[in-house]
């Protein structure tokens, strides 16, 4: 079936993920191209509308990256924000030049509320911009839709065409009405109605891979008990059936129960279709000795591989490997520029397998985001304890250990983890909270217990609020709430006599310690 789409052409934002976010939230699909798309490749993909992220450069460069100008004169409404606004007002032979100072940050912005763009937005409203050049005058069929005290092109808008451009961002959440503004562009300029649906994506995703399968392939997929390849795992046993084998490792640094509550989830479905594959001593027989979180991560990748290839080759007919790949993944590996958002990694949630093992690859989620994905769950019935479940690395509590990984300080880091988790969880914060965990540090602190004096380790408790993982900012926990978790940790866990709090978002920290 094909979508109602809005295309948005990347030229370089660290926000264009969230541009596409906020056109899903419409209920329209979106899908990010390269800026260098040709006006005729645009024309046969006949989108409803599109959209010029920002970006790091300066229309005036040499260099600067430049869209196919032909695109204007598709008659398709087009929204450029910031460098996309610069860019379109360029082609138009207006001039824009370096600012007398940089703006960044929030800014009072006074809009034209008869433009079809401000639709129902106040006069005045807090708008978020990050740029060091500005539009400082337009060619005679553009005219300024808005302003704030230092831009007077904050807004603009094409007198006889639906072009239109803001110099603000209104897809990020500092923008106080900046999701109107882009319902405004999406819905009503473009008349989009809103058929991007997870009820109709279900019925989309099996009929695309029993189309893929045939009649007689046989699909393996590998299980982490994450949300991304539970979903994948659900839709591909739809379209498939018996015809599904799941591969299930155990690699050694899980938490605490977490093998027998992923096997509890899936063994009733799948029965002997799914495979438990215990290799936690090979696992950890590879990390002696290792401290350092790169040397860990490719280690246990390495191993992960060998394990998931000897399983899945006693798998007869098996010719189909089934991944939970998701949108951004995908954005990455195809972005024309560097920075955030062209970050190439390995990103499939079954250890980062490669296509050399003999596959063809079955990605039914890689036109989703996270949250999309969450949503996909509860269409599916997912168990809710595996629905609620926290992002998790695919190298485990391996990068909790700060330091070498030893069975003894899996055993103190385990039950301490599983304190953080069930005292969040039983004061209702699990579903606000994006990630809460226990980090052990490889350093011992003096302590006093029973009047005799301790010498034992330390572990971090971290708590971020998010909604992709993009960025995150540290949870304000009750101190009642940490106090509990901490005394619980001492008193309950032998070897740890110190529990500290991060308070470091994301940037400039990471969510993970390694």
């Amino acid at each position: 079936m094909a979508h109602e789409t809005i295309l948005i052409l990347d030229l370089g934002s660290q926000y264009t993920q969230l541009i596409a976010r906020r056109v899903r939230e419409l209920d329209v699909f979106s899908e990010i191209v390269r800026y260098d798309i040709s006006a005729d490749e645009l024309r046969r993909r006949a989108p409803k509308g599109i959209i010029l992220s920002g970006g790091p450069a300066s229309v005036y460069e040499h260099q600067s990256p430049r869209v196919d100008g032909r695109l204007f004169e598709l008659g398709v409404p087009v929204l450029g924000i910031c460098y996309g606004l610069q860019s379109m007002i360029e082609h138009f032979g207006g001039r824009v030049e370096p600012a007398d100072a940089r703006e960044y940050g929030r800014a009072v912005c006074r809009v034209d509320s008869e433009s079809p763009l401000f639709a129902g937005l106040p006069a005045e409203s807090v708008v978020w911009m990050s740029h060091g050049d500005r539009v400082t005058a337009v060619e005679g069929t553009f005219r300024s839709i808005a302003t704030t005290e230092s831009t007077p092109f904050a807004a603009a808008a094409h007198t006889e065409r639906p072009l239109y451009g803001v110099q603000f961002h209104p897809e990020v959440v500092h923008s106080e009405h900046g999701k109107q503004v882009i319902a405004n562009f999406v819905r009503g300029i473009c008349g989009c109605s809103g058929d991007w649906a997870m009820a109709s994506f279900v019925d989309e995703a099996v009929a695309s891979i029993r189309t893929q399968v045939g009649a007689e392939g046989h699909v393996v997929c590998g299980l982490s008990g994450g949300v991304d390849s539970s979903v994948t795992a659900l839709l591909v046993d739809r379209a498939v059936g018996e015809r599904l084998t799941c591969i299930f490792v155990d690699n050694g640094v899980l938490r605490q129960g977490e093998v027998e509550e992923v096997e509890a989830a899936f063994r009733p479905l799948f029965g002997e279709r799914l495979r438990v594959v215990r290799a936690g001593d090979a696992f950890l027989e590879r990390l002696a000795g290792v401290e350092d979180p790169e040397e860990k991560r490719k280690r246990i990748g390495h191993q992960f591989i060998e394990v998931f290839k000897e399983a899945a080759a006693t798998i007869e007919g098996a010719h189909y490997l089934a991944q939970g790949t998701l949108y951004p993944d995908v954005i990455e590996s195809v972005s024309a520029f560097g920075g955030p958002t062209a970050t190439i990694k390995s990103h499939h949630n079954v250890g980062g397998l490669p296509e050399e093992l003999g596959f063809e690859l079955v990605e039914p989620l890689r036109q989703l985001f996270k949250d999309e994905v969450r949503a996909l769950a509860r269409e599916l019935g997912l168990a809710e304890v595996l629905l609620e479940r926290q992002p998790f690395p695919g190298p485990g509590l391996a990068i909790r250990i700060l330091g070498e990984v030893t069975p003894e300080r899996l055993a103190i880091l385990r039950p301490a983890d599983k304190i953080v988790r069930d005292e969040i969880k039983g004061a209702g914060l699990h579903r606000s909270i994006w990630q809460y965990f226990c980090t052990l540090l490889p350093i011992r602190t003096v302590g006093v217990m029973g009047d005799q004096r301790t010498y034992e380790n330390v572990c971090v408790v971290r708590a971020v609020t998010s909604q992709d993982g993009m960025t995150a900012d540290w949870a304000r926990i009750d101190p009642e709430l940490l106090a509990r978790i901490s005394n619980r940790i001492i008193n309950e866990v032998r070897g740890i006599n110190r529990v500290c709090y991060d308070i470091s978002s994301k940037p400039p920290a990471t969510i993970e310690w390694e």
